[in-house]
């Protein structure tokens, strides 16, 4: 991604200086939660333990071929909602998260941007398709879980809610107490956009690569940062 010009550091400056409430997506933002374990693998797993239990044509060859546990999970909710089949699918996709959270990437300059934001009297909160169970599991072994304790909004047993349903992020709102135009949604993905869009939440988007600044541009976001390093600078000079 191009370096930012002066015109759009301002514009990240306003945002930041806005937000009294911080809403952070997990795998993306904070880390690259399948880094050493593999996501695709994991559908790939949930694909066939439906097939195991007799359930091959319960998805579609799209579904199927999407490597993304997330919408094997939808898919299968969808067909047979608040069922013991989407439970166990559901705490199976959990287990492959807290397998994988050991091995968890931490996205470049998310420690000290969380913990400086802390620091300077934000709120903050994480609002995620991911079990919370991981969430806390991931955040004490970087010894940030009091940065955002009690306010780690995850997946439910209702799958209708996850993003780009806004309900983890008017969970978290609620639970705050801030008013949507108080807060701010750090994001990687256009669910994430689409939930801050549903909640009236301004958003940010973070963007490792080209292909990810794609997708969010394409889906209306318009801030987004190729590297959390320039939101943690703009924090810094607040501080000066």
């Amino acid at each position: 991604m191009a370096a930012e010009t002066g015109n759009e550091t301002e514009k990240l400056r306003e945002v930041i200086t806005r937000a009294r409430v911080v809403l952070w997506d997990f795998d993306g933002p904070i880390c690259r939660l399948f880094a050493g374990h593999s996501a695709e693998r994991v559908a790939s797993d949930l694909v066939d333990w439906l097939e195991g239990q007799g359930l091959h044509g319960l998805l579609t060859d799209g579904e199927r071929d999407s490597l993304d546990p997330h919408i094997v999970l939808r898919a299968v909710d969808r067909r047979h909602p608040g069922s013991d089949l989407v439970s166990a699918l559901e705490e199976r996709l959990t287990r492959e998260e807290m397998r994988a959270a050991p091995t968890a990437m931490p996205t470049g300059y998310a420690d000290p941007l969380i913990r400086t934001w802390r620091a300077v009297g934000a709120r903050l909160a994480i609002a995620t398709n991911n079990s919370p169970r991981v969430v806390r599991a991931y955040l004490e072994g970087r010894a940030l879980l009091s940065c955002f304790t009690p306010h780690i909004y995850g997946r439910t047993d209702n799958l209708r809610h996850l993003k780009p349903h806004p309900d983890c992020l008017n969970r978290a709102l609620r639970a705050t107490g801030a008013a949507p135009s108080d807060a701010l949604m750090i994001g990687d993905t256009p669910t994430d956009h689409r939930a801050a869009a549903e909640a009236g939440v301004p958003f940010l988007g973070y963007a490792r690569n080209a292909r990810k600044e794609k997708l969010l541009r394409e889906a209306g976001a318009t801030q987004i940062v190729g590297s959390l390093e320039s939101v943690l600078q703009v924090l810094r000079s607040r501080r000066a």
